[in-house]
């Protein structure tokens, strides 16, 4: 009998793994565009009449030549910005880069809270955890870019932390 549980107890704990795997969060899409590689894409859920959302990502420039990040736009807002948010003598501000983002040729430009994001205006509805939010991105020299922000939890700092709902290792 007690060798039954245990065999048993085994089969449900392999089955329950196999589930967990069947539904774990998919990794963050890889987009190319000319030279450009864009990864780990997300955004925070918002509260109910939020207007505002903040977008992240990693942006890898494997050409020879600088492009530049401008805006864009997607299915639940009309208009995304490029932001910088800095802190200086304890005092943190944001403004708006009218000239949009360089990505210079070899390099990699993280966007994250804290520092250079994207700023989504508008917003038709809230954001919530689990969605994927479609936008188009602008580059000066790549073009029009499709992807998909992963929505993760109002606390997340990112993908693979402990409340960014999401491992991509």
């Amino acid at each position: 009998m007690r060798l039954e549980r245990l065999t048993t107890a085994r089969i449900l704990a392999c089955a329950a793994l196999f589930a967990g795997l069947l539904v774990a969060p998919a990794r963050a899409q890889e987009v190319k565009a000319g030279d450009l590689v864009i990864t780990q894409a997300w955004s925070r859920a918002t509260p109910g009449g939020a207007k505002v959302a903040g977008g992240y990502l990693t942006i890898e420039n494997k050409g020879s030549v600088a492009d530049r990040l401008i805006g864009g736009w997607g299915d639940l807002t009309d208009r995304i910005e490029v932001h910088q948010m800095t802190t200086s003598n304890g005092v943190m501000t944001m403004r708006a880069l009218d000239k949009g983002l360089v990505i210079e040729p070899g390099k990699t430009v993280r966007l994250a809270p804290g520092g250079y994001h994207l700023m989504m205006f508008d917003l038709k509805s809230p954001l919530k955890q689990g969605d994927k939010v479609p936008v188009v991105l602008e580059f000066e020299k790549a073009g029009k870019v499709k992807l998909s922000f992963d929505v993760l939890g109002v606390g997340a700092q990112g993908p693979g932390t402990p409340s960014g709902g999401m491992d991509l290792k």
